[in-house]
């Protein structure tokens, strides 16, 4: 039985204070990005850039705090399948952007 909880350890598994830090983290995350917006802190283009910063910050928590993903030599495919995801989304939205704008551009044309 102790091997058995100590191999799942081994492969990621997390702790209880690491999910609770995870969520404390998020919560904090949301909480500040919902504080920024309500509040009308920033100019609405500095706001934007604040959204887009804690968004990836709270993308990075959850990967790490509840995903259990790093940089270890374990983890090496998960992370290798996670930017090929990421590269494959990026590509298919900033693809259809262009499509989409060039198609814009050229019926104002006419």
């Amino acid at each position: 039985m102790a091997h058995s909880h100590s191999t799942r350890m081994k492969h990621g598994h997390g702790s209880l204070g690491g999910y609770v830090v995870g969520f404390v983290l998020s919560v904090l995350l949301t909480g500040a990005a919902f504080a920024l917006v309500i509040g009308r802190v920033l100019p609405a283009q500095t706001a934007i850039i604040a959204l887009a910063v804690l968004a990836f910050v709270q993308i990075v928590v959850h990967l790490v705090y509840f995903l259990h993903m790093n940089l270890s030599r374990d983890q090496r495919w998960n992370v290798v399948a996670f930017g090929y995801t990421v590269l494959t989304a990026l590509l298919l939205i900033i693809g259809t952007v262009w499509v989409m704008h060039n198609v814009s551009m050229h019926m104002m044309s006419r």
